[in-house]
């Protein structure tokens, strides 16, 4: 991560631990207050990309994610037989696919002849 991007992450968390709404104006006020030149668009990205969000909540479940992995996986294996004839299906296109793709425009009689040709050259 570049120093801008660091910069930016850092006064937004300031921001957010003080209770004070993340925007690109107060970003830049805090990073000329701490003497860290970025780009002028960086402070504008990181509020836009943290508007309407809660930071504080973001930081406290970084790791919650893991617990709720197995109970989604429960009702998947329910649906494991679906699952299979759909991707039992997908082969089969994607077989048809490729068989096209090796034609090349060309029907087999069209490849047998054109290689029954080459052969009398």
């Amino acid at each position: 991560m570049a120093n801008s991007e660091l910069a930016c992450v850092y006064a937004a968390l300031i921001l957010a631990d003080d209770d004070i709404t993340i925007t690109g104006e107060k970003i830049s006020t805090i990073l000329k207050a701490a003497g860290v030149e970025v780009e002028p668009y960086w402070p504008g990205l990181f509020a836009k990309a943290l508007e309407g969000l809660n930071v504080k909540e973001l930081i406290s479940n970084v790791g919650s994610g893991a617990g709720a992995a197995p109970a989604a996986a429960a009702p998947s294996a329910a649906a494991a037989p679906e699952a299979k004839a759909e991707s039992k299906k997908e082969e089969k296109k994607k077989e048809e696919s490729e068989e096209e793709d090796d034609d090349m425009g060309f029907g087999k009689k069209n490849r047998l002849t054109f290689n029954r040709n080459e052969n009398l050259t």
